[in-house]
């Protein structure tokens, strides 16, 4: 099972997402699970990962998250601000299962 993290402000502008990515994991038959959290929250949940993405908005938190996660051997990057703001669930999906390279 996949298991994805997406990392926000306050982890609620995510939602969204979080459920178009959910849809499309299911269309393709790969079992996921994908949920939002607070930035702030990524120490807790990090070792239950494969895959961070934080929300554009907090991009300025890229440093700090590759600390916090590249030790676990878990990638991190920042959701493209344009499949973001679309919501272009399939697209963040492709890039989250890139980065895990599955």
């Amino acid at each position: 099972m996949m298991k994805i993290g997406l990392f926000c402000a306050a982890g609620m502008s995510t939602s969204m997402l979080v459920e178009k990515m959910k849809a499309v994991a299911a269309e393709r038959g790969i079992e996921a699970e994908i949920a939002a959290y607070p930035e702030s929250e990524m120490e807790t949940y990090v070792d239950n990962l494969d895959v961070a993405l934080l929300g554009p908005q907090v991009k300025y938190l890229l440093s700090k998250g590759k600390q916090i996660c590249e030790p676990k051997g878990v990638p991190i990057d920042v959701i493209n601000t344009i499949d973001y703001g679309m919501m272009n669930g399939a697209k963040v999906f492709d890039h989250a299962m890139k980065l895990a390279n599955k």
